[in-house]
């Protein structure tokens, strides 16, 4: 197995001048969200380091967070398999198959011990053994263990691998496992989603390979760069929100007029992702975007949570202009007990200075 390459060797190799090398830096930083000056960093990262092996395993899902990878744009899937890192072992997209891709399964974990970054999509099913999910032979649960174990971090792709998802969904009859409860001794990164955005896929890549460390994760181990905020906070909608401008029905004129989808079942008020900065499809939209609520797909429990179309909490606020009239009689009301009040303590602490018979007293 011939040594590893650079990310920048890669490049060369395949034409790209260093004009287009460090342009490709300073869209790296943009995407992390780092300051202009860290393009030179990542650019000396790239030029030194070697590409690190990946090892991509599949265990109980649908394959839509491969699906959702390869369509990423900044930076481009091809880009980030061909030469940002060494894509040693992936099954699904893999020329070589049976026992072929076994055994380079084992050769990159052991030259690269302590070396490598395990990415896995899916979830191991633990009742009868494991049983209920068969690669090469073996329970997937015994590949991802054997894999993980020399591991130098783990990356855990979608709310399959994150949280269990729908596999898991009660009753479970098969046991199906998020991977950080499987895999104790290792770091673990949650990237969830039902599929995660393909930027924020190939980001949390570019960083780990660029800074030789994992970013910074919230207390559910997913990257604060991309799950720090609530989809409501950065929502185009939320202005409609605040103003109590709500969609009703289905395709009513509020729809129409994009109103906030919140009683129409959205989770975007409880749901930390960045659909609605990021978006999708290389930034065109996001469901929110597409006229349907948020299903919450990148939290954990969210597919045991009742109906998709029930509301959170049944909010009561004033509204901006749709409550105007409200809000003014509300604060009158409010002022109005404020006066009486004020009368009433101010007639007791009277009274208690006065005693009976004095002026001012009873």
């Amino acid at each position: 197995m011939p040594p590893t390459e650079t990310f920048y060797e890669v490049m060369r190799s395949q034409g790209i001048t260093r004009r287009s090398f460090m342009k490709f830096c300073s869209l790296t930083a943009a995407s992390l969200g780092l300051a202009p000056g860290m393009a030179a960093n990542i650019a000396h990262a790239m030029e030194t380091k070697p590409r690190t092996p990946v090892l991509w395993l599949h265990g109980l899902e649908c394959t839509c967070c491969s699906e959702s990878f390869i369509r990423s744009g900044h930076p481009l899937a091809k880009d980030v398999v061909l030469s940002m890192i060494s894509l040693d072992y992936d099954d699904t997209i893999m020329a070589a198959a049976g026992h072929q891709a076994e055994a380079i399964l084992g050769e990159v974990a052991a030259k690269y011990k302590g070396n490598y970054i395990l990415a896995v999509e899916g979830n191991p099913p633990l009742n009868e053994d494991g049983m209920y999910c068969i690669v090469g032979g073996k329970p997937f649960v015994e590949q991802l263990r054997r894999v993980a174990k020399d591991a130098k971090a783990v990356i855990a792709w979608g709310s399959c691998a994150s949280w269990g998802c729908v596999q898991s969904a009660k009753p479970n009859p098969t046991r199906a496992t998020p991977v950080h409860r499987v895999i104790t001794d290792k770091p673990v990164i949650n990237v969830p989603g039902c599929p995660p955005i393909a930027e924020v896929m190939t980001a949390v890549l570019a960083y780990m390979l660029t800074f030789d460390r994992l970013p910074e994760l919230d207390r559910q181990g997913r990257p604060k760069m991309f799950y720090g905020q609530r989809i409501h906070d950065k929502c185009y909608r939320r202005p409609h929100f605040d103003a109590g401008q709500y969609v009703e029905h289905w395709d009513d004129d509020s729809a129409r007029k994009g109103y906030c989808l919140y009683k129409m079942g959205c989770k975007g008020p409880t749901t930390y992702n960045a659909c609605s900065t990021v978006r999708w499809n290389g930034g065109v939209s996001f469901p929110i975007g597409s006229g349907h609520g948020c299903l919450g797909c990148s939290e954990e429990g969210f597919w045991d949570r009742g109906s998709f179309y029930d509301r959170v909490t049944d909010i009561r606020q004033f509204g901006i202009e749709s409550n105007a009239d409200k809000v003014g009689g509300t604060a009158a009301a409010v002022v109005g007990a404020a006066v009486v009040a004020h009368a009433a303590v101010s007639a007791v602490k009277r009274a208690r200075h006065h005693g009976p018979g004095e002026e001012g007293g009873d």
